[in-house]
């Protein structure tokens, strides 16, 4: 039009101006407030009122309130667009001192207005004065509409204030909007948040039309709550009834899984969402790859890796930390480093991941390095940055200088510490065989010590055989764990370490009378995309008589070159013979086997396992890894293990 000589009039302008929002181009729409401006237009009250909703938009409120404060008629819209505008960005002051200016000037607001303040406070996180503002609204007299409601039950939800939440509920039933299918999703929402999961189910169920807003809105909500089977369960009857399942939901419903430890499902999951021609986005990616890294799916993790480069979210702050923790929980620290090299900006969350997984990896020198770039990069730790440092420390046994960190956290950083902090240190001094000194650490620990801590010495007992501060701690975490047997077991492998067998039985006859099981390790290897499963003794594996059979095999070779089976790891009164054949069975040693059964000659293999990595198993895994020629990784409760030509990363120490 331009190009043809015709210039717009007042009627294009605003027209191209929602354009140039929709368009998220500033600068366009700049240039278009500058043509206006040598038109004559800008004087128009619907162009003024265009390019005020254009900056708001942009967030540019200070040129928002030039164009505003140059308006000579100024309607509810423009005043209601201004206050919406500071709201959402969170200057309390300025929306409120603008609400009570425009009722000065004789203009009154509308539900407009009131929805302003509401849905942008809501917005920006102050939920308080989001919830203040709806009262005032009520009191004074505006019936509340569905974005009202809607934003204040959010409000109330993230607030968990279920007092406020029921009368809103009320509120709603009494104006009849309780069809509205927003405001019921908001009111599933905040039942969920405040984990009234029967209440929520209730109003699900009372839905005369259930739309997909209020199905992903109970996903959530059963998962948040930690009814996982449920929301997995109605996730899936949505599906069989032909619902749209957008990326909100297969997102809520993986995310689901990550968090309550089904990876395995969140996994196939993800395959199904592509099979169905969903196209996952960057908050999926972020939910998806901690499946990945929890059970070393790292094939898997390296094709998200390549969706989001070709789908251009790779530099997201989210997606970048979350490939670094994958990368790193996989053992491959240098793709987890070239991840975050590679990243335009990076947050603390970034700094924190990498730091955290070369201190996993036992790589103290480079976690200290990086710790301590980040400072120097302007970036302040906060109280998860100590937690990486002090953990990388405990891991390579360098206690003064996880002191000196312990101690700068409040002398230099102003940092509170918390639990976790103590739980490092305990770890620190206990595993370097200080022992005493982590007693003493923690009777003098401000607040009631927590079972990580207590359980990090009883740990280091069993590690030296110290049976009295052994009892001490498991004494205290029985009380504080009454349900945990890793906490008998503990104990009664101090026990049996010192010969102790009666003691072991009553402690055996403890757990039997409350119930308590041991949990069985178990062990994770991918092979050929897929994750295999092994527990300790167990035989249901298809493939188990072969890998039986190359242990054997192995063992044997383990012999003629001088070892044998360091059987005080069998913690059980029998015979060395039986106690061989238990050691056999563990299953970090049945899943390397099965990886060299299944993979081509001098292929890497990345073991998982839920339980720390016995001596016997370290000795024979560094074996294998010489004998073999393969670099095995194994990734136990504490650390990376990195096993090769017969060596290990750890040094032996773990």
């Amino acid at each position: 039009m331009l190009f043809d000589g015709l210039l717009p009039d007042d009627f294009i302008i605003p027209s191209v101006l929602k354009a140039c929002t929709g368009l998220l181009d500033l600068g366009i729409g700049r240039r278009v407030h500058r043509l206006a401006l040598v038109t004559g237009f800008a004087l128009d009250s619907f162009v003024q009122s265009s390019l005020v909703h254009m900056y708001v938009k942009f967030g540019r409120m200070w040129e928002a309130r030039k164009v505003f404060d140059d308006m000579e008629q100024r309607n509810v819209v423009s005043w209601s667009a201004m206050i919406s505008g500071y709201a959402r960005l969170g200057y309390v002051e300025e929306a409120k001192e603008l609400f009570d200016e425009m009722r000065s000037s004789g203009v009154e607001p509308n539900a407009a207005s009131w929805n302003g303040l509401i849905v942008g406070f809501n917005h920006k996180g102050l939920f308080l004065e989001s919830m203040v503002v709806f009262r005032d609204m009520h009191l004074e007299g505006f019936k509340p509409d569905g974005t009202s409601f809607s934003s204040v039950l959010a409000a109330t939800g993230d607030l968990e204030d279920l007092e406020i939440g029921i009368q809103v509920h009320g509120l709603v039933i009494k104006q009849g909007l309780g069809l509205d299918n927003c405001v019921v999703s908001a009111l599933i929402d905040m039942y969920g948040k405040c984990r009234l999961a029967s209440e929520m189910m209730k109003v699900f169920d009372e839905m005369v039309q259930k739309d997909l807003c209020s199905c992903n809105a109970l996903v959530s909500g059963l998962s948040r709550n930690g009814h996982v089977d449920d929301a997995l369960q109605v996730f899936r009857q949505f599906k069989a009834q032909g619902m749209e399942l957008n990326v909100v939901s297969w997102t809520s419903v993986i995310a689901c899984c990550t968090q309550h430890g089904k990876d395995i499902e969140a996994l196939e999951l993800f395959r199904e969402m592509q099979i169905a021609g969903v196209v996952p986005n960057s908050v999926t990616i972020p939910c998806l790859l901690p499946a990945c890294a929890n059970v070393a799916a790292l094939m898997q993790g390296k094709a998200a890796h390549c969706f989001s480069l070709r789908r251009g979210i790779s530099c997201d702050v989210y997606v970048g930390s979350a490939l670094i923790d994958m990368y790193a929980k996989c053992g491959r620290i240098e793709d987890a480093k070239c991840c975050f090299d590679k990243m335009p900006t990076r947050n603390l969350v970034c700094w924190n991941a990498i730091v955290g997984g070369y201190a996993m990896q036992g790589k103290a020198k480079e976690a200290i390095e990086l710790f301590d770039l980040m400072q120097k990069k302007g970036q302040k730790p906060d109280f998860i940055s100590f937690t990486c440092v002090l953990s990388a420390c405990s891991q390579n046994g360098l206690v003064k200088e996880g002191q000196a960190y312990f101690r700068s956290m409040t002398q230099e950083h102003q940092i509170e510490v918390r639990m976790e902090h103590y739980a490092c240190m305990v770890t620190l001094l206990s595993r370097a065989g200080l022992l005493d000194e982590a007693y003493a650490l923690i009777n003098g620990i401000p607040f009631e010590p927590d079972a990580c801590v207590w359980g990090a010495l009883l740990s280091s007992c069993r590690v030296y055989g110290n049976v009295s501060l052994g009892e001490i701690s498991a004494q205290q975490l029985f009380k504080l764990e009454p349900t945990n047997a890793g906490n008998y077991v503990l104990l009664s492998n101090i026990y049996a370490t010192k010969g102790m067998w009666n003691e072991v039985d009553r402690v055996r006859d403890a757990m039997k009378r409350l119930g308590l099981k041991k949990n069985p390790g178990c062990s994770w290897i991918e092979i050929k995309n897929k994750v295999h499963t092994l527990l300790a003794g167990d035989k249901s594996h298809p493939q188990m008589a072969q890998v039986v059979e190359v242990l054997d095999k192995l063992s044997f070779e383990m012999k003629k070159s001088g070892y044998h089976p360091d059987t005080k790891f069998v913690l059980q009164d029998v015979d060395e013979q039986e106690k061989e054949n238990i050691l056999c069975g563990h299953s970090e040693k049945l899943a390397v086997v099965l990886g060299l059964l299944n993979t081509p000659p001098g292929t890497p293999l990345r073991v998982i396992k839920n339980l720390r990595i016995c001596g016997d198993c370290h000795a024979m895994i560094k074996f294998i890894s010489s004998f073999e020629k393969r670099e095995i990784f194994v990734r136990d409760t504490n650390r990376f293990h990195h096993f090769k030509e017969g060596s290990c990363s750890c040094g032996d120490y773990w």
